[in-house]
């Protein structure tokens, strides 16, 4: 008897010791996957917090960047290629607007001054004096006096008909360059979607060799489109504004050569009824 009650008792302890092992395994094991979730949580939150970082590096980088600067990052990461086609129509379409800008400034003319200085020049010292002013007076509607001038002896339906002839040929002069403008509006966009085009096939082209559809590679490619469109457009704009103030100068210069030519036939008129 006393034998069977001491190994129950003996049974009792191991069976005690067996659960507090257990037991303080499992506190060990829960600290420890606590410890490792700590761990984990400020691994992310320091890889979060350096991103943010980063992120925000890069946002202060290029907001100290001068305009210049920003440029010439913009044309590097739209590609040199369509970026300088794109750039070559801008410089060249401006050239030719700065010159048809000067031009049309030079040629205008105080037309009601010319025409008074015409008048009393015919009154005072005949056909030669009136050639003369005329000579000495820059722009088209000079021009054109004397070219009526010079034909006032052959009868003032020869004049009439010269002034008309040459009143084309300076409008002509006018609109010289205004047609390679044009071009220049028309080119640079479809250049710039042209990149576009481009940017979208390397895109594609990319996804294909990673075989994933990975945000970064799709977005470099639509970046490249994005800034090549953005360039023409920004092209077209500024020459399509310099090509509608050339054509709006053109027509009031015309007009004002018609109004004056009218002026100054009927001068011719008086002058031949006073002879």
């Amino acid at each position: 008897m006393k034998k069977l009650f001491a190994l129950f008792a003996v049974f009792a302890m191991l069976s005690f010791g067996a659960a507090n092992v257990a037991v303080s395994q499992d506190e060990n094991g829960a600290s420890q996957t606590e410890v490792a979730q700590e761990t984990s949580t400020s691994v992310d939150n320091a890889t979060d917090n350096s991103v943010d970082n980063m992120e925000e590096a890069a946002k202060e980088v290029e907001a100290n960047m001068s305009l210049h600067s920003q440029l010439k990052q913009k044309f590097i990461e739209g590609g040199a290629g369509f970026m300088s086609t794109v750039l070559i129509c801008l410089i060249l379409g401006l050239a030719l607007a700065i010159e048809r800008i000067l031009y049309l400034n030079l040629a205008t003319t105080n037309t009601k001054k010319l025409l008074n200085k015409v008048e009393e020049a015919m009154a005072n010292g005949g056909v030669e004096e009136a050639k003369n002013v005329c000579r000495d007076t820059k722009g088209p509607v000079a021009s054109i006096f004397y070219q009526g001038l010079d034909r006032y002896d052959e009868g003032l339906d020869v004049v009439e008909k010269s002034v008309v002839s040459y009143g084309g040929v300076q409008t002509g002069l006018l609109e010289k360059g205004l047609s390679w403008i044009a071009l220049f509006i028309a080119l640079a966009p479809m250049l710039g979607f042209m990149g576009t085009v481009i940017g979208m096939i390397a895109a594609f082209d990319a996804i294909e060799v990673a075989g994933d559809i990975s945000p970064t590679l799709v977005a470099g490619g639509i970046k490249v489109a994005l800034i090549t469109t953005v360039s023409g457009l920004v092209v077209a704009i500024i020459l399509q504004i310099l090509y509608n103030y050339c054509v709006a100068k053109i027509d009031s210069l015309v007009n004002d050569m018609e109004d004056a030519s009218i002026s100054f036939m009927d001068i011719l008129v008086k002058y031949n009824l006073k002879k």
